[in-house]
């Protein structure tokens, strides 16, 4: 059995294929999926799993070098925009949701989760161990 804390078999799969620069969004339940761009769906229910409990599994196996997140999101959310901040994550880029949307379709894969709270969406690009 694994040793990290993230058990869910797709998800560990998609972060073991990511190469240097590849990109994942981690959305909540309303975040359009782009055809052709793989989806794996955890939403049970409302709020369950919340964006923060899927980032932060996410981030126990994935190296960051950026993170991506919509200009709107301090404004309309900002207990969330606050929970990321408090991450430290690397390399911060914003921009607005349209935009964050159209970067959407680029992605390895949307991992939709349960959350329900406005613009509550991030694109992680993967970094490099070594």
């Amino acid at each position: 059995m694994k040793k990290t804390p993230l058990l869910h078999i797709a998800l560990s799969q998609l972060i073991a294929s990511l190469g240097h620069g590849d990109a994942i969004v981690i959305g909540d339940a309303g975040l359009p999926v782009p055809p052709g761009v793989p989806l794996v769906d955890l939403a049970l229910t409302r709020g369950i799993p919340g964006l923060m409990d899927t980032l932060q599994a996410i981030l126990t196996e994935m190296q960051v070098e950026q993170h991506v997140l919509a200009s709107e999101l301090t404004q309309h959310n900002p207990a969330i925009a606050a929970a990321i901040a408090a991450l430290e994550l690397p390399g911060g880029v914003t921009m607005s949701h349209d935009d964050f949307k159209q970067r959407s379709r680029t992605a390895r894969a949307i991992i939709r989760t349960g959350e329900c709270t406005p613009y509550a969406n991030i694109v992680l690009v993967a970094g490099v161990v070594f």
